[in-house]
């Protein structure tokens, strides 16, 4: 039974005036605050372009390829925490944002998805341009709809922003088929949204008493961690995780997702941890006797051997989605609860608390971070890291990171020290290359004032490339630093530690000259010269007495700009917890 979509049904409801579909899509989003969208036009939405050229409240920007304009929608939700919103036609249009869908539902980032679809008559029938988008992603949403009233039209926008912004955010799917944008209709603009299932919009809340047991909890253990993940983030909760940090004592190891939510140059943070994370962190929680897992999913890049995970520990899970306790490991305590009232309240319930004598156990960790800190050796070339932490010094922190996927997205989080929230954005939980120069588009028209960087690959940039000819365009000033190695270089550190440096296509230049520091006419392809051709300043450097001039040449430039920073490929990502193994068989070298 459907909704009924009369004025009556929505007391508090705005009727309009009679309109097209298309130009009710647009007033839908106007109601929900988006200033931007990032759309690329064809056939079946041509009509959402149209309405939304009679407006000048929403930004258009057209993206050269519909991946790139729907990572940039999570790059610009991403660093603001509002919704990001994409569009593209049916077909292959629709099916280009695959991924980037997949990568918000894993990464809960809010996102709406707008797709056009053929005419209804034809759907199910093959036509041209026509793909069952609604059914397709059906298992990586957190909800779609397929649009065939166009009264439906402002109940399910209003809906569908509700559902990708509360609770656990995630993409939404709004697939809108062209009868549907070219009828006529006086729109019925609801206030509020109410869902028939109870739990939809529910407000979680741990009680006072499983609180009291986790402060209890704390009391008893010698050995107690943080475990802290993106949810600390979405949540907006990152200075209550601060107090409650100080106030408990407990020392702070992150999550990749979770990167900022606590201050990585505070006493109490061990950065993060997991397969290629600090080795401090990683025995930090293989050693502790209490978890506090806050906001995070324990994911096998984490967890590892999850049967050998944190063996000695009682385990608190605190997060908003009761599908993932006991999901990937069997913990003392599940509790569902929205994580910023949780660390409110847990503050508040422990305003007398006296922590434990925990000195020997930070007294052990200061000893680890001393012994074996994130480290590399010196080179005659220039190091990735290097360039990393030569970035980090010019930009002080302050700046906004994105990544694609690879060894530089792992040495971007090691070697870049992150204070706050939403400064390091990167796939993480699908590991979608071409994401990064996408993400730092749209994250520098979220935050135009910020310096946004893309720490690249020169695989993961070459996915998305034509990006640049957006940044020129529209004016979008993001910059990309690519750690250039001629190389897939975290599939070649798995070939030479696993599988005997045989290289399975893993070599990205001229295999018979291939480029490197000590042969850069074999450099393939010209970084700088293809910017060139968008309208983009570009730059390579390959000795180190110019890298840090370079770098500021970057950070100075008034637009878009590729820095092409040529390292070694023999380099590995070290420490690594090999895959499915423990702690107990890191790699230190």
């Amino acid at each position: 039974m459907k909704k009924s979509t009369s004025p009556a049904a929505f007391p508090q409801a705005e009727i309009g005036h009679e309109m097209k579909g298309a130009d009710a899509v647009v007033q839908c989003l106007i109601r929900e605050n988006v200033d931007v969208i990032f759309a690329y036009p064809g056939g079946a939405s041509q009509e959402l372009h149209q309405a939304l050229a009679r407006t000048d409240k929403i930004r258009v920007i057209l993206p050269r390829h519909e991946q790139g304009g729907s990572f940039a929608a999570e790059g610009y939700a991403r660093a603001t925490g509002r919704v990001g919103v994409c569009m593209a036609t049916s077909g292959p249009g629709a099916t280009n944002l695959v991924s980037a869908i997949a990568d918000a539902y894993m990464d809960s980032t809010p996102l709406v998805a707008i797709t056009g679809q053929v005419y209804q008559k034809y759907i199910g029938k093959s036509a041209f341009q026509e793909t069952d988008f609604f059914g397709m992603t059906l298992p990586i949403v957190k909800h779609s709809y397929l649009i065939t009233n166009v009264h439906d039209l402002p109940r399910i926008f209003k809906e569908a922003f509700h559902l990708a912004r509360t609770g656990r955010p995630g993409p939404v799917v709004i697939d809108i088929p062209k009868d549907v944008q070219q009828a006529k209709f006086q729109p019925v603009f609801p206030a509020t949204v109410e869902f028939r299932n109870p739990y939809v919009g529910q407000e979680h809340k741990a009680t006072d008493e499983q609180l009291q047991q986790v402060l209890d909890l704390i009391a008893g253990a010698s050995k107690p961690v943080l475990y802290v993940g993106g949810g600390l983030i979405s949540a907006e909760a990152h200075r209550e995780l601060t107090a409650f940090a100080e106030k408990t004592n407990i020392p702070v190891a992150t999550t990749l997702m979770g990167v900022g939510a606590f201050p990585e140059s505070h006493p109490l943070s061990m950065q993060w941890f997991g397969m290629h994370g600090s080795a401090y962190g990683n025995w930090a929680v293989d050693q502790s006797d209490l978890l506090l897992c806050l906001g995070a999913r324990f994911d096998d890049r984490i967890t590892g051997d999850v049967s050998k995970f944190a063996p000695h520990a009682k385990i608190v899970h605190i997060d908003i989605d009761t599908s993932e306790h006991n999901k990937n490991k069997r913990v003392l305590y599940p509790i569902c609860s929205d994580i910023k009232y949780a660390l409110i309240r847990l503050n508040e319930l422990g305003a007398r608390f006296s922590p434990p004598d925990t000195k020997a156990w930070h007294e052990q960790i200061a000893q680890w971070k001393k012994e074996f800190p994130f480290s590399y050796e010196p080179s005659k070339h220039i190091q990735p890291q290097e360039a990393v932490a030569a970035l980090y010094e010019l930009t002080k922190g302050e700046a906004i990171i994105t990544t694609g996927v690879g060894q530089h997205q792992m040495w971007a989080a090691q070697f870049y020290r992150f204070n706050e929230p939403r400064r390091y954005i990167s796939s993480l939980g699908l590991g979608a290359m071409g994401y990064g120069y996408p993400a730092a588009m749209g994250a520098k028209v979220a935050c135009p004032d910020k310096q946004v960087i893309d720490i690249d690959g020169d695989g993961s940039f070459m996915m998305n490339i034509q990006e640049l000819a957006t940044c020129h365009i529209e004016k979008i000033a993001a910059k990309a630093m690519i750690l250039n190695n001629q190389h897939l270089g975290m599939v070649v550190q798995w070939e030479d530690r696993f599988y005997g440096s045989v290289r399975g296509n893993t070599i990205l230049g001229d295999e018979s000259n291939v480029g490197s520091p000590d042969n850069p006419a074999g450099l393939y392809p010209d970084f700088v010269k293809i910017a060139e051709g968008f309208g983009v300043k570009g730059r390579r450097v390959i000795k180190k007495s110019e890298l840090k001039e370079a770098i500021q040449e970057m950070l100075d430039h008034d637009g878009p700009y590729v820095l092409d920073v040529i390292v070694p490929y023999t380099e590995h990502v070290i420490p690594m917890i090999p895959a499915g193994k423990t702690v107990k068989e890191m790699l230190l070298k």
